[in-house]
């Protein structure tokens, strides 16, 4: 049966199969992996310990202390900071912006409307006046003036032109035939044979250089690859080679080996905690639970219902007995005061009663009560 998938039809790979192992892979294995295991367990249970205390640590101490320092951190910057900024910042920026726009922007915005803009309108008339005058003179004055110059310096200028252009022709026909036509006979017949000379005799030399250094090389390469090239790379066959693949398979082992112990480490250092901990359970923890429901919790009650409940209601009603005798003993201070204020500066004015804005039926407001409570005001009594 064809080996293939159910919906695309493409043949699956069979799974690899490893080879098998060597024997020095097997007898390396085994020390290693005790070895590794004896070194590693307590490596594996000091780390669970501490794990564990760093988890006991974080939960009891660094995290309630981390809160408290959040809280302190609000306490004394977010909030005063809040505050500041709500009630200090907040209001002193809306009165300085209030003040900039009465005592700046609005000045600014009047000068510009009604000094600016109307300077920098006739600044721009004037401008145009200039303007215009100044492109009528142009047209009808430097314009023609400028033609005029233009045809009276053409004028004077074509007699040197004439003479300047003659003088070129002579000068340039006195230079070919004294230099032009000297120094091309020159070079044809007497540099370009010499300088063919020169470059054979030096394409020769370097022939000859050139079969001297190869022979020199093929020399020197034979003998480099003699002494030094095969030693080398019998050295890299026959010794490092296997070494390395040893050095290999005994670092591969080992690394296997150590997570295989680190593994078989944490379920012993995980039973080993198991087992302490059941047993500070069974010795520390159950007894003194015993301790507490047995004896502690039936002699607390009997102490909170024979002497704690009657010692709190005691104390109770001679503390509701001591703040009746300072009530009575804070009016009767009272009322000994106000006899004295009485008996040495007379009872207390009492103010008239006001009746309310709206009058009763038949009452209406007359000017002459009014007058009269001005002008007889109440006495003390």
């Amino acid at each position: 049966m064809d080996d293939r998938c159910a919906t695309g039809g493409e043949r699956v790979a069979p799974p690899a199969v490893p080879g098998p192992e060597g024997r020095l892979v097997t007898a390396i294995r085994i020390p290693v992996r005790i070895v590794v295991l004896v070194l590693v367990v307590p490596v594996r249970m000091l780390w669970d310990l501490l794990v564990v205390s760093g988890r006991v640590l974080r939960d009891t101490v660094v995290r309630p202390a981390g809160r408290a320092l959040l809280w302190l951190g609000r306490a004394l910057l977010v909030w005063p900071a809040v505050g500041v900024w709500r009630y200090v910042v907040v209001p002193l920026g809306t009165l300085l912006g209030l003040l900039g726009r009465v005592l700046l922007v609005g000045p600014a915005v009047w000068l510009y409307r009604r000094v600016l803009t109307p300077l920098g309108h006739a600044v721009v008339r004037v401008c145009r006046g200039f303007g215009a005058g100044a492109v009528w003179v142009y047209a009808h004055v430097l314009t023609p003036l400028g033609h005029v110059l233009g045809w009276l310096l053409k004028a004077a200028g074509l007699v040197p032109a004439v003479l300047v252009a003659g003088g070129y022709a002579v000068a340039s026909r006195i230079v070919r035939y004294l230099v032009v036509v000297p120094g091309v006979w020159l070079y044809t017949w007497v540099l370009r044979p010499v300088g063919r000379a020169l470059a054979w005799c030096a394409r020769g030399a370097a022939q000859v250089i050139v079969l001297a250094v190869t022979g020199v090389g093929a020399a020197l390469y034979r003998t480099v690859r003699v002494l030094v090239v095969l030693p080398v790379l019998a050295t890299w066959r026959w010794v490092l080679v296997p070494v390395a693949r040893v050095l290999a398979i005994v670092a591969r082992e080992a690394g296997e080996a150590l997570g295989h112990a680190w593994r078989v480490a944490g379920r012993i250092s995980r039973a080993v905690g198991r087992f302490l901990g059941t047993a500070f359970r069974w010795l520390f923890v159950e007894p003194l639970r015993w301790v507490y429901r047995t004896m502690l919790t039936p002699v607390g009650h009997v102490l909170r219902d024979a002497v704690l409940r009657p010692a709190a209601q005691a104390a109770r009603s001679a503390g509701r007995a001591v703040r009746q005798a300072l009530a009575g003993a804070r009016e009767t201070a009272r009322q000994v005061r106000a006899d004295v204020r009485r008996a040495l500066f007379g009872a207390p004015w009492e103010k008239e009663a006001v009746g309310g804005r709206e009058l009763t039926d038949g009452e209406t407001r007359t000017l002459e009560q009014r007058v009269r409570r001005e002008t007889f005001p109440p006495t003390r009594g």
